[in-house]
């Protein structure tokens, strides 16, 4: 027989199975486990504990600030309504669609992260989620799901489900079989591992965790049903400590109403003070408060104080009331508490460039009393709360979990109250979710599991960096798009990337090809890295040579290779590609340089997110007209001074006459120009570009930019 100490011990494992599994696998994770288990106080821990950098979303603002954390919305800077699958996916071309913009703060953000944790995700919609796998493959790795980050969905779904409007459904209802995350596109093929918490720390009377069981997996038994039919007393007078759940707001709103009315005395008004940005929809109180002494009240934040006098639920009534402070006595324990104004904040990510870590900035905060009237709540607020004595009213009850949410929130049967019989039809279930919920048991992952994991976590990375494939694609695109377009493009960039193509291909591509052989040979050994002398001392050796190859081979084309060309579109492509090049080479470089010491998970983890935060390479910056790199889309000519001249003059046509610039005079032609600079107009029509109409407009400015230029040579 299991008893509740060794249920207990089981679920302690099964914590530390999870922190295991986040910590040291990159697999995706389904954390879950009946109300009242622990979860959150998990996702605490993780915090504090985890060597990953790490974002924490939520579907809600409340969930978000309650989690620590910022909504999904803001973080991936989504538009509410309907997302429409595949929208945010990466195209083979780059370039986002017009309406998708990141700043470069934001795009440095994603390309470091190692985990993104989703709080309160049975809330979250399919489609919701296949827009977030869309944008980090965006801006990570187009091939992987949500771009190579890991992923923690925290939650329970047997609790609230994902609202959907009915509008809304009638445009996603052609893509998904069902509003659930596990329902979304990305998740149907690539399923996460799940890890459920059953030990319960909210009750403890295992007649009601059974009885709460039954309702969560929708198999109430008659004798269950007449357990809670026993708590029906439709005369009941809630007293001092009872707090009515209710379906809708309008209930909740009706009857605290009502209640403050009844009560003598003027009402005291508490304002809110909100500095920096802290959006209303996120607001965890009234802006305005009304009380009254003598009001029943719930804390709504834990007490900050090393005392915790309060906890987020806990229920009392006011005793004394000032505008600078509120006594508020507690009967578990019985106790006044005095309480202040208390301050939430609203957080932003951003990389810390100095450190190399993911903080959290905070960018704005909201005070006010920690205190709302708690003569009722609706079930969908009181997710997550703990209540000593709660008068229940589901009959109204209209989406997937709503019964059970309500019910688990009590901490024993004996303080449970129903103004209403439990009506079996409203205890309404999701199929799938049942569906999803019995597959998921029947592979949780063991520690054996884990340790495979943990093994492939490493052989997955250890491949990455000595795999140059996506380098390798990308400097054929880059030659594909120069090559479709050489007769517009002009400079040294065109043979510099024949050169590094030739040198990745001959002599970096079939050496890293090799040795991944040697490195598959080695990790089918049983061992994590840490404990592989031998792949240790051969990753040692291995990682000087790789790094200097990938210097030898892309320095040039970073550093050296020019290029313009008269075409916008085109010049923005290619600048891309660049980039793109760069931002990966820049990777293989930290990664290597730090694989010279041996190989670790977290090591490798450093470098990589470590090489989002350096400066641009040092050729995508200009250096005041003179020599620029590729990326910048400038050249260098035999005389760039008369270049500039010329160009300067072209650009000023251009503007005049409304005319692209092209127009005026294409850049092959400058080129030329500035290599013969003619000095008669006879010398004018041998230059390629420029017609007899050309010559008659434009040939007198152009031949005196020209002589003007030869006569301050002399001067010089």
């Amino acid at each position: 027989m299991t008893t509740p100490s060794t249920k207990k011990n089981t679920d302690t494992s099964r914590l530390e199975l999870a922190r295991r599994f986040v910590s040291d696998t990159g697999r995706n994770l389904f954390l879950t486990g009946k109300a009242g288990t622990g979860k959150t106080t998990f996702l605490r821990q993780l915090q504090q504990s985890c060597p990953k950098r790490m974002a924490i979303v939520a579907p809600t603002g409340i969930a978000a600030i309650n989690a620590g954390g910022v909504t999904i919305h803001s973080f991936f800077q989504l538009p509410f309504g309907p997302q429409v699958p595949n929208h945010y996916l990466p195209a083979e071309e780059q370039g986002p669609p017009p309406s998708f913009r990141f700043g470069r703060p934001k795009i440095n953000l994603i390309r470091s992260l190692d985990i993104l944790i989703i709080d309160e995700i049975s809330m979250v919609r399919a489609d919701l989620l296949d827009a977030i796998d869309g944008v980090l493959r965006r801006f990570r790795n187009r091939d992987l799901p949500f771009g190579g980050v890991q992923l923690l969905m925290i939650g329970d779904l047997q609790q609230l489900a994902p609202v959907v409007r009915e509008q809304d459904w009638a445009l996603l209802g052609k893509y998904y079989k069902g509003p659930f995350f596990f329902q979304s596109k990305v998740l149907e093929q690539h399923p996460p591992d799940t890890i459920e918490l059953d030990h319960i720390f909210r009750q403890s009377d295992q007649l009601f965790i059974d009885v709460l069981n039954q309702i969560r997996e929708n198999r109430l038994s008659k004798e269950g049903l007449a357990l809670l039919q026993e708590r029906y007393r439709p005369d009941f007078k809630p007293g001092p400590g009872y707090i009515t759940l209710c379906t809708h707001n309008r209930q909740a709103d009706h009857i605290n109403q009502q209640h403050l009315d009844a009560l003598p005395g003027r009402p005291l008004t508490f304002k809110a003070s909100i500095e920096g940005d802290f959006p209303p929809s996120s607001f965890p109180n009234d802006e305005k408060l009304v009380l009254k002494k003598g009001a029943q009240v719930m804390f709504i934040k834990n007490d900050p104080s090393p005392q915790k006098r309060y906890y987020n639920g806990k229920i009392g009534s006011i005793t004394e009331i000032s505008p600078l402070s509120i006594s508020v006595r507690c009967s578990h324990p019985d106790e006044v508490i005095e309480v202040e104004r208390a301050q939430w904040h609203n957080y932003k990510y951003q990389l810390n460039e100095s450190s190399n870590q993911i903080d959290e900035e905070l960018i704005g905060s909201y005070t006010q009393m920690p205190l709302k009237t708690a003569w009722a709540i609706t079930i969908h607020k009181s997710q997550g709360l703990t209540f000593e004595h709660a008068v229940i009213d589901a009959r109204s009850a209209f989406t997937h979990g709503q019964v059970y949410v309500a019910l688990s929130r009590c901490r024993s049967l004996e303080g449970l109250v129903l103004s209403t019989p439990i009506d079996p039809a409203a205890i309404i279930t999701d199929r799938s979710v049942d569906h999803f919920i019995q597959s998921a048991a029947e592979n949780l992952p063991g520690p054996d599991r884990i340790l495979q994991f943990q093994r492939e976590y490493e052989q997955q990375l250890l491949l990455e960096l000595f795999g140059f494939g996506q380098l390798d694609r990308q400097l054929s695109r880059l030659h594909f798009e120069i090559t479709r377009h050489q007769n517009v493009v002009f400079g040294t960039l065109s043979d510099v990337l024949n050169e590094a193509l030739l040198n990745v291909r001959e002599s970096l591509l079939p050496v890293a090809l090799k040795f991944e052989k040697q490195l598959r040979q080695l990790l089918s050994l049983p061992l994590a890295a840490a404990d592989h002398p031998q792949l240790q001392e051969r990753i040692r050796k291995a990682a000087p040579w790789f790094l200097q190859q990938i210097q030898q081979s892309l320095k040039p084309l970073l550093k050296d290779a020019e290029f313009e060309t008269d075409n916008k579109e085109l010049r923005k492509n290619i600048k891309v590609r660049l980039e793109t090049i760069a931002r990966q080479t820049d990777i293989h470089l930290h990664t290597l340089q730090a694989a010279q010491k041996g190989f670790s998970a977290p090591a490798y983890l450093a470098a990589r997110s470590a090489a989002t935060l350096q400066k641009q390479m040092e050729q995508l910056k200009t250096t005041g007209g003179k020599k620029t790199t590729a990326a910048t889309g400038k050249i260098q000519s035999s005389q760039p001074e008369l270049y500039q001249r010329l160009k300067t003059w072209r650009d000023n046509q251009a503007d005049e006459f409304n005319l692209p610039h092209y127009m005026i005079l294409q850049t092959k032609t400058m080129l030329e120009l500035v290599d013969k600079m003619p000095e008669t107009t006879k010398e004018l029509q041998k230059i390629k570009g420029l017609g007899k109409q050309k010559i008659a407009r434009f040939g007198s400015e152009i031949l005196e930019i020209i002589a003007t230029y030869r006569s301050d040579l002399k001067l010089k």
